[in-house]
């Protein structure tokens, strides 16, 4: 009994947490970087444990865990709930959190703010931010509090309705030129990575080898340095969501669908609880 105790602490003791210096070194060495979502403490905890590099706590729980059509209407507070539940979880991993929309833009003091709430209050590592040029102060005045960030650009979803439509982006010359741009200041300012989300692969490729930071893609190719899915989507617990850049390593809507049907039978049929499953 005393080994086991003394092996499991010598376990935990060889648990080293990532951090945005691993993710840096990663980079470095040519390691690729694994990254999904998670908002909860129980899918949270058998990711950390299968290893994941990092977990991001997406504003895209508005959609996923809420039921909402876009990822604005989730709250800060909301946001810092999902963070908390997690960082529970993440024994291992990096953490970084969406800061979500109107909490950054437009006013450097409140995405300060913002950012620190979620540091305070969730424990998570990091925050993640979408824009370039346009949040460069907000930016600046996070990581001047030491908040590492993580920064965003493609198909940001928090500006969706000024895009229209969630289609591929930077496929224009002047909108892939901007891109390029948004990611060196980016990395000049002081982020320590950038995600890609839902853009040519072959510009994707060419602003990771144009910058020293990590590169994480989202429909972005196989050429940057890490890649990231919804965690719901790849388990294919969102039944009808099936983009291009999606593989659904399960199928646990029919999994789950089937379960909950034989479990109505076998209630309805008596056969459970059995004489073994009462006291």
């Amino acid at each position: 009994m005393l080994d086991t105790q003394i092996r499991k602490m010598s376990v935990n003791k060889e648990v080293k947490r990532v951090t945005t210096h691993t993710l840096q070194s990663m980079k470095d060495n040519g390691e690729k970087i694994s990254m999904l979502t998670s908002y909860d403490y129980s899918l949270a905890t058998i990711v950390d444990d299968a290893g994941i590099d990092v977990i991001l706590v997406g504003d895209s729980a508005s959609n996923v865990m809420a039921g909402h059509e876009t990822t604005l209407p989730i709250t800060l507070d909301q946001m810092i709930y999902h963070a908390q539940s997690v960082v529970r979880a993440a024994k291992r991993c990096l953490v970084v959190v969406d800061i979500p929309f109107g909490s950054y833009q437009g006013n450097s003091r409140v995405a300060l703010d913002s950012a620190i709430r979620i540091m305070k209050e969730s424990g998570a590592h990091a925050v993640k931010v979408e824009g370039g040029e346009e949040i460069k102060d907000s930016v600046i005045r996070i990581l001047s509090a030491g908040i590492p960030v993580m920064g965003h650009l493609g198909l940001t979803p928090q500006s969706i309705y000024k895009f229209g439509t969630y289609t591929v982006r930077a496929k224009e010359n002047a909108e892939a030129e901007k891109l390029k741009e948004d990611a060196k200041l980016l990395e000049q300012i002081g982020c320590f990575a950038i995600v890609l989300e839902k853009i040519p692969a072959t510009l994707a490729k060419e602003v990771a080898a144009s910058v020293s930071i990590p590169v994480i893609g989202i429909g972005a190719g196989g050429d940057v340095d890490g890649q990231v899915l919804v965690l719901h989507d790849m388990l294919g617990i969102n039944n009808e969501f099936s983009p291009r850049f999606l593989r659904k390593y399960l199928n646990l809507y029919e999994m789950i669908n089937g379960a909950v049907k034989q479990y109505i039978n076998d209630v309805k049929s008596n056969d459970f609880p059995n004489d073994k499953e009462q006291y």
